[in-house]
């Protein structure tokens, strides 16, 4: 091949990198992701694997694929309630962000679930990198057969209510709450039919008029881990079930615990959500979570099309 073909043909792929940089599926370590879009960065909040001490960071990113850790936000050691249980240890897991009049509000679950029941706590900050100044006190305390885990707090761009969404594990139960204006307490509880195949990690966005409620079912470790979806006419429903839209495959188990995000600039929407990384279908799994993207589409009635896991570029 003659020289200048092959500078021409370097220069050209030196560019396509540029344009458009190669990351791979998985992004990174973790789980429970959730994802917020600020001006040109997005935010991501996950449980961290790695951290040997029970505490919450930011991670932030300029395209979905490259993170970059700004530091831990919130130490639950040092939340003076979380120890008012008695239990002799704690978990911090499944957190979500919300902005409303510029201040951020940190979501986030305190195990353990048993013997003691789980709770969630808020703190708040202003900015999505904090720093986060906790509540005070639990926003949510589970029992009688519901588990305060998996918060989500989705504002409604029609109206500005904001809608808060708990609740799954052992007990399966789905709660929503119509959030005061304070955003660390509640104005009311709202009554809902259960989502069929509901298990924990609810989401909701919405997109073009229709209310997505979106949520894992099966266990979290094993195979049949997976994300469903309902949509409805509000945030509170009621839903109509339209099916399954993320599941295991020959390479990636248990993918689930997912957030949806929109491209401020193109309207594209993405899923961030955590998997295995294994064809084993029966745990224990070895290893940790990873954190993958995949962009979605919605067909011409509005109906998210199935998502096929991805090796490789997040868009």
């Amino acid at each position: 091949m003659p020289a200048p073909v092959v500078t021409t043909m370097r220069l050209c792929l030196a560019l396509l990198l540029l344009i458009s940089p190669l990351a791979a599926n998985p992004v990174m370590d973790g789980a429970d992701p959730h994802v917020i879009a600020v001006g040109k960065n997005y935010w991501m909040y996950p449980t961290e694997s790695r951290s040997r001490r029970p505490v919450f960071a930011a991670y932030r990113s300029t395209d979905l694929r490259t993170w970059h850790r700004e530091g831990t936000i919130l130490e639950l050691d040092k939340v003076p309630w979380v120890k008012e249980d008695g239990a002799p240890w704690h978990g911090a897991w499944a957190p979500a962000m919300a902005e409303k009049k510029g201040r951020y509000y940190f979501y986030y679950s305190v195990g353990p679930q048993n013997p003691t029941p789980s709770r969630i706590g808020v703190a708040v900050g202003n900015s999505p990198s904090g720093p986060f100044k906790d509540s005070g006190k639990p926003l949510l305390t589970g029992g009688d057969g519901f588990e305060a885990i998996d918060p989500m707090v989705f504002t409604d761009p029609a109206n500005r209510k904001s809608w808060f969404y708990a609740g799954g594990s052992a007990g399966s139960k789905l709660r929503v709450f119509e959030m005061a204006d304070d955003m660390v307490s509640f104005k009311r509880e709202v009554e809902i039919e259960q989502p069929k195949h509901f298990t924990e990690a609810p989401f909701m966005h919405v997109h073009e008029r229709t209310y997505y409620l979106s949520y894992s079912h099966g266990r979290w470790n094993d195979s049949s881990y997976s994300v469903h979806y309902a949509t409805g006419k509000s945030p509170s429903g009621p839903w109509e079930y339209r099916g399954q839209i993320l599941s295991s495959d020959e390479k990636h188990q248990g993918p689930g615990h997912h957030a949806f995000v929109q491209d401020p600039a193109t309207k594209d929407w993405f899923i961030v959500y955590h998997r295995w990384e294994t064809s084993r279908k029966e745990p224990p799994f070895r290893g940790t979570r990873k954190i993958a993207v995949e962009k979605i589409e919605y067909d011409a009635k509005g109906l998210i099309r199935p998502i096929k896991m991805s090796d490789g570029r997040a868009r």
